[in-house]
């Protein structure tokens, strides 16, 4: 089969498969299910087969997660791959340069060294020794010309690698950042839970970990429209960046939830930081662009736990995630840690 009838064929199946699931015909959404149906990358594979498998409901949410956390970074590694090839490119036709260059000043010196033993040489004749002057200059000239090619070759040589590494770290910084709300993703994020526990245990620094959730998040998305959802998220996000900073990392975890890893900050700080970003969130209002019009106040609940030197990244990650759900069960717009009397209560009533 020809390349462009299996493109077809395989853009049949993407858009039949997202009339069985119902989604809507967007070109984001078209574009998963077409690398889905074409097997590339397996991410998607893996992350869309088993809940379509399942006919699980295929929410905006989670279709934008598989979004971020597969188109996204398969797009980054292709590109790194790309960048990382014309370096190579260029690094090997510099080492060429170098070569012929290093085979240019042998030949200089075996003329030198000829010319020096003609010199020492008896019964040379005025037009001898005018003719291998001139031939030793001839050979220098000739031998500038090529330092000075060699020069600008090696300098333009130069500035393709600074160009290439410097699109090579845009890369990774756009593969550590969520392109819709611009601050960390989920990538960045784990890495930077790896870093923080590996210091966490050398210094027995504290680092705490705030969960956030958008209050009614659907409830924007289904009144609204998506367009104002991702307004909403875009929002929330400035308002974590804005009460981060150094080693802090402000990251978007997943649909409407959010994740703030704090270093060197034990529970009480990290409370408070928790306190004042659900405080700037609140007063934030929400404006329909087109009209002006208020649509309504944003709130988000939170989640505030600390990890302990030499526990698991998951058994944190879950104590935050309870802290978080005791929010919402306590009335939502609420910040909740570990210490937390509420959560107790939480516990005893499940038991």
């Amino acid at each position: 089969m020809q390349k462009p009838d299996r493109e077809q064929g395989i853009a049949k199946t993407a858009l039949a498969l997202m009339s069985e699931c119902g989604v809507p015909a967007t070109p984001e959404i078209f574009e998963l299910f077409y690398a889905y149906a074409s097997g590339e990358p397996p991410a998607v594979s893996q992350g869309m087969g088993s809940l379509i498998a399942g006919r699980q409901a295929f929410t905006p949410e989670l279709l934008s997660d598989l979004r971020l956390r597969c188109l996204s970074s398969a797009r980054a590694a292709r590109a790194m791959d790309s960048l990382g090839t014309g370096i190579n490119e260029v690094m090997n036709g510099v080492l060429g340069k170098l070569e012929a260059a290093g085979r240019d000043t042998a030949q200089y010196q075996n003329t030198l060294s000829a010319a020096s033993g003609a010199l020492g040489a008896d019964g040379r004749s005025p037009e001898d020794l005018r003719k291998l002057v001139n031939g030793l200059l001839a050979a220098t000239r000739d031998m500038e010309e090529r330092t000075k090619s060699l020069e600008g070759e090696l300098q333009r040589s130069s500035e393709q690698v600074h160009d290439l590494r410097s699109k090579l770290d845009n890369v990774r910084k756009e593969s550590l950042t969520d392109p819709l709300t611009n601050i960390a993703n989920r990538k960045a994020f784990d890495d930077a839970v790896r870093t923080a526990m590996a210091q966490c245990a050398e210094t027995a620094e504290p680092v705490t970990l705030l969960l956030c959730d958008i209050d009614h998040f659907k409830k924007f998305n289904d009144s609204w429209g998506h367009q104002t959802g991702d307004q909403v998220l875009r929002l929330v996000a400035s308002c974590l960046a804005e009460n981060v900073k150094g080693r802090d990392t402000a990251a978007r975890y997943g649909g409407e939830e959010f994740a703030v890893l704090l270093r060197g900050t034990g529970l009480d700080a990290a409370t408070r930081v928790a306190d004042q970003i659900h405080q700037t969130v609140e007063t934030k209002k929400l404006v329909k662009k087109s009209t002006g019009d208020v649509l309504g106040t944003i709130t988000i609940s939170i989640g505030v736990s600390e990890f302990a030197p030499g526990e698991a990244v998951e058994d944190v990650i879950r104590r935050a995630d309870a802290c978080l759900y005791g929010a919402k069960q306590n009335g939502r717009n609420l910040v909740i840690n570990q210490n937390d009397t509420r959560i107790a209560a939480l516990d005893n009533a499940a038991a």
